[in-house]
């Protein structure tokens, strides 16, 4: 059975949304609201989180490909590459 966009793994954080705790995940992460909380992926999963201009992290990203283009207040790693896009913000 092949797999479709449904199943691959992505998951959406919603401009009106806004989620408290930590976040673990193993594919592609984009965050368009608001987390409060850690966002953890296997090193070895190959996964990726994209804060986009509308999006917020106040937390500890540990996730092997980041992304940032909006707001996150917290430590930032990255096993393997991290982007600061034009509109990123990062206090960590």
């Amino acid at each position: 059975m092949a797999k479709n966009k449904v199943d691959s793994g992505v998951t959406l954080i919603a401009p009106n949304s806004r989620i408290s705790g930590d976040l673990h995940f193993s594919e592609q992460l984009f965050v368009n609201g608001r987390i409060e909380g850690n966002l953890f992926a296997d090193p070895d999963s190959g996964a990726t989180v994209v804060v986009s201009e509308q999006g917020a992290v106040a937390g500890e990203i540990r996730v092997p490909n980041v992304v940032i283009n909006g707001i996150v207040v917290g430590d930032v790693f990255a096993s393997g590459k991290l982007e600061l896009a034009a509109n990123a913000r990062v206090t960590g």
